[in-house]
């Protein structure tokens, strides 16, 4: 067995409360809150929820192990590739493997080029909940505001240069100035927020019938579609592939029990998402509003909800703090690998690194921004069957979503799997040549590859 390089990072989390905090801040994002709960219901209910379940413990707590591992295992070096380059390299494997801790980066700063539009969003929406524009707003009204939103480049460069302006301070200041002291204050935040807006949608909302709508196990529902978007909701939700685990995993002591933290971070993960149904339908079911209106369900529907209500401004305004915190604690774990990875490459400075991938981002990202308004009828891969109809926003989601995200995770599991030091990755994780162990390896090396490839092969047929 090769020994790793160090036995501890160059930073460490200074508390393993900390690192639990900023682990789920970076897996419960925008999506979970709108998306989930609605899924759920029109899937099958709790029966989603099973098969959900059965995914995320059989398929993300492996992942989510393995790039822990690989994070801790791979010395000095926090980027991705470097970490996965040191751990090929103690197996006697090629450093070339690094590319996949490559592949994992550009993924997640795609994702960074429109997710920092729609955070902005999020923003605007507070100002605007707190300046009581929500008081008895019509449909058609509420539907307005956000078309006036999206239509305005400059209102959405504004934000958007909020957002990049936030994550790239938050990260230059690095791991426990930076980092850890924004999870310590939103994280509270999110959990107080959600708290109280499902104590909220108990008290003036439907609760019988968004309890029914959301834990009613109806297996007439579930079709082979149902397993396929529940394994991808699973994936896409704890942030597999991302290079953002592999990064927190550099800055693990070896005191903290890789395989214990796994299971809490995407058992808290499917607790936040499930919270924020009975935080969001309880409200929808007693207004009968539209449930499959997706992104328009936050930023079209609820306003008109929150208009009528009784004390409406105020929870408006505490609703769109909870999806502010969930965005931006999403946004420091998207960002942190790409530092890192920038830092390595280009030989930077923290500091010099953050910025120049920040700008680069802002740059990128006004494509995002325009494809709502000035770009609107650019499709720039239009002539690739893939890309037919689809702006420059679109591309970035699809490419992300349905092509980097599936190979990074296929490539990982392969390599932890089959080329990685069977002892040197068992030892980090500190577990016994057992039957938990041997349950680990033959998800990681037949079970997880497989439901990956199922996810790559549903996402570009459709």
């Amino acid at each position: 067995m090769v020994a790793p390089v160090s036995n501890t990072p160059r930073e460490s989390w200074s508390s393993r409360a900390t690192f639990l905090m900023a682990s789920v801040g970076f897996a419960v994002g925008l999506g979970n809150i709108w998306r989930f709960p609605y899924v759920v219901g029109e899937n099958g209910g709790s029966a989603f929820i099973l098969i959900y379940l059965l995914f995320a413990f059989g398929i993300g707590v492996p992942l989510v192990m393995s790039e822990w591992a690989i994070g801790r295992r791979g010395g000095d070096s926090s980027s991705a590739s470097g970490s996965i380059s040191e751990v090929a390299a103690q197996a006697g494997a090629s450093r070339q493997w690094g590319i996949v801790g490559s592949i994992a980066v550009l993924a997640v700063f795609m994702l960074m080029l429109f997710y920092t539009t729609i955070a902005g969003w999020t923003m605007d929406y507070f100002v605007r909940a707190a300046a009581g524009e929500f008081d008895q707003i019509s449909a058609a009204q509420s539907k307005s505001m956000f078309d006036s939103l999206v239509a305005s480049p400059g209102r959405l460069i504004f934000w958007h240069t909020a957002v990049v302006i936030i994550t790239v301070y938050i990260n230059s200041r690095g791991l426990q100035a930076g980092i850890e002291r924004a999870v310590n204050v939103l994280m509270p935040a999110l959990f107080v927020s959600m708290l109280l807006m499902v104590a909220y949608s108990v008290t003036v909302g439907d609760i019988g019938a968004a309890a029914r709508f959301l834990l009613t196990p109806d297996f007439s529902a579930v079709t082979w579609n149902t397993v396929l978007m529940a394994l991808g909701q699973a994936f896409f939700s704890i942030g597999i592939a991302m290079a953002v685990m592999i990064t927190y995993g550099s800055y693990l002591d070896r005191e903290t029990s890789i395989p214990r933290n796994a299971f809490i971070v995407v058992g808290a993960d499917t607790l936040v998402a499930l919270l924020a149904g009975f935080a969001i339908f309880p409200i929808v079911f007693a207004h009968n509003l539209p449930l499959d209106s997706g992104a328009g369900l936050v930023f079209e529907t609820l306003p008109i909800a929150f208009g009528d209500l009784p004390g409406g401004r105020l929870f408006g305004g505490i609703f769109f703090l909870l999806l502010i915190a969930a965005a931006i604690t999403s946004c420091i774990g998207n960002f942190a690998p790409v530092v890192a990875w920038t830092k390595e490459k280009l030989r930077l400075s923290h500091v010099q690194a953050a910025v120049v991938a920040g700008t680069v981002m802002w740059l990128l990202g006004l494509g995002s921004v325009f494809s709502f308004n000035l770009l609107s009828d650019f499709h720039p891969l239009g002539f690739i069957a893939l890309f037919e109809g689809k702006t420059i926003y679109d591309c970035f989601d699809y490419v992300m979503s349905n092509m980097l995200l599936p190979i990074g995770a296929f490539l990982t599991s392969v390599f932890i799997g089959w080329f990685a030091s069977r002892e040197g990755i068992r030892e980090e994780m500190g577990l016994e040549d057992g039957a938990g162990y041997r349950l680990w390896r033959l998800l990681i090396r037949f079970v997880v590859p497989i439901a990956v490839a199922a996810i790559f092969v549903g996402g570009i047929m459709g």
